[in-house]
């Protein structure tokens, strides 16, 4: 069996070695035999469903749904830049709670399966809640709320089972968890590019209510992953032992995140994403104002918001190609102290400062728009792949889902700490002039966890390696993931 896994694998760096694009023709051949090499490796179903989700529903969905929602508050809803930042920080709650949604996948199946039916009703629940909010003419402020959070919540359950084929395969394919991270934030650019792109164009066509009408599409394709994923059925589950199954991932959940390799970079990801407080919406009623700020066109925003999907599109291959060896705390020191200096680009857009040098409102704010989110991307990939690091034998995709949710939490508490700031600073719909103090407090905040860099490792992300004293006694994992993850194993054996 050794032999011929020990063959397997010689064949593989043969393809890479041989076959693979070499010089000037890497620009084009490059991508595709990437894709290649991770499909044969983690089976193409994996490839598949990654891109599904994160790049369609996601980036694509994402996109529409984040335009959609922005002026559906404002021209709609016709509420404050500080409630929409609240309101924005409730719809993002099922995000917050994704354990719950990974624990019931992995502990409670239904009718003998542990992942088809959830993805199913989950994309059912998407498209009915789309539906409604798109349909009704005069919809009550808290139903849209509850329409959008609905929303929320179906792309939340389909996020966690994907992060768990994500998190399983970097613990059994060690040396590519920086692929698959690569691939899982590539997909998520591209169709966020995609999706930004178009969406100021739906909004001016069909208005804020019809994009959400077209938001059915990508929660459907779901329910698609869900009928055409293969799984073994669970033959005579005991329903009667769930509470225990529940007590006994709790509980291995607490030990692992007690432990300071764990909990330590933990809360650095939740201390730099809280500071970074988030005024994105006073920053958009300011855009499309027509007396304070430059009175951007809907088509307008969302190519701006398209470029940002550029600079992480680009942020994520400078990563994959030439970052993803560094030393984790280089990575952070330097990417933390950026994105607080790119901030700066807001307050000087804000105060008019680039009309003194001859620049464009339009030509400016597309620049720091894709230097933001370049910056942000870079940040990020580094700490994610930690967290594919981080997750226990048995347990992965929700204790990846428990780690994302630290930082979903962070992006809650920012989003309603900039509320708040916006809010005690009287930035309303049609009164600007403090929104630059809201930025230079902002600016600060991002730089302030340098000093907190002490709480994660200093090597390379890659070759850290959770060690528990357990773990030669951690059984096989008992959670199914996609059926090709499962078939791939058991031709081995």
């Amino acid at each position: 069996m050794v032999e011929e896994e020990n063959i397997e694998v010689a064949c593989r760096k043969a393809v890479e070695e041989d076959d693979g694009p070499k010089g000037v023709c890497y620009c084009f051949w490059g991508p595709i035999y990437w894709f290649k090499m991770l499909a044969v490796e983690m089976h193409w179903s994996f490839v598949f469903g990654v891109v599904s989700i994160y790049g369609i529903n996601q980036g694509l969905g994402g996109a529409l749904s984040r335009i959609g929602t922005e002026y559906y508050m404002k021209d709609v809803q016709r509420v404050q830049p500080s409630e929409a930042q609240v309101y924005s920080g409730i719809t993002s709650i099922p995000w917050i709670i994704k354990p719950i949604w990974g624990l019931l996948t992995d502990v409670v199946p239904i009718m003998g399966y542990r992942r088809r039916p959830y993805f199913i009703l989950s994309g059912m629940l998407g498209v009915v809640s789309m539906l409604f909010i798109s349909l009704h003419s005069k919809q009550q402020l808290v139903f849209a709320i509850l329409e959008l959070t609905a929303g929320n919540l179906a792309g939340a359950v389909a996020d966690v089972t994907v992060d768990a084929c994500v998190a399983q395969n970097s613990i059994s394919h060690p040396s590519r968890a920086a692929d698959m991270q690569s691939l899982c934030t590539l997909s998520y650019s591209f169709g966020g590019l995609l999706g930004f792109s178009i969406s100021g164009v739906f909004i001016h066509l069909i208005g804020p209510k019809g994009v959400f009408g077209l938001l059915t599409f990508p929660a459907a394709l779901i329910s698609l992953v869900g009928i055409l994923l293969s799984e073994p059925q669970v033959s005579n589950f005991a329903y009667n032992e769930v509470n225990q199954k529940f007590h006994d991932a709790a509980k291995s959940m607490w030990t692992t995140l007690k432990g300071p390799d764990v909990w330590r970079p933990c809360l650095y990801m939740y201390i730099s994403t809280m500071v970074s407080l988030n005024i994105n919406e006073g920053l958009f009623y300011w855009y499309t104002d027509s007396k304070e700020g430059p009175s951007f066109s809907k088509e307008a925003v969302g190519y701006i918001f398209s470029m940002g999907a550029i600079g992480s599109f680009l942020g994520a291959l400078l990563y994959q190609n030439v970052l993803k060896n560094r030393s984790l705390r280089d990575m952070l020191f330097w990417t933390q102290l950026l994105f607080g200096l790119a901030g700066m680009l807001d307050l000087m857009l804000v105060q008019r400062m680039n009309l003194r040098f001859g620049i464009p409102d339009y030509l400016f704010i597309v620049i720091g728009e894709a230097v933001s989110q370049m910056i942000y991307r870079l940040k990020w990939m580094p700490l994610l792949v930690l967290c594919s690091k981080l997750c226990p034998s048995g347990i992965e995709g929700t204790f990846f889902a428990l780690l994302m949710s630290i930082g979903n939490f962070g992006d809650l508490s920012s989003s309603w700490g900039g509320g708040l700031l916006l809010h005690m600073l009287n930035v309303t719909r049609i009164k600007f002039e403090d929104l630059w103090l809201a930025i230079l407090i902002r600016n600060i905040l991002r730089v302030s966890p340098l000093c907190l860099l002490f709480l994660v490792p200093k090597g390379d992300p890659n070759a850290f390696m959770l060690s528990t004293k357990d773990e030669a006694e951690t059984s096989e994992p008992d959670n199914i993931e996609l059926a090709s993850l499962i078939h791939s194993v058991d031709d081995k054996f």
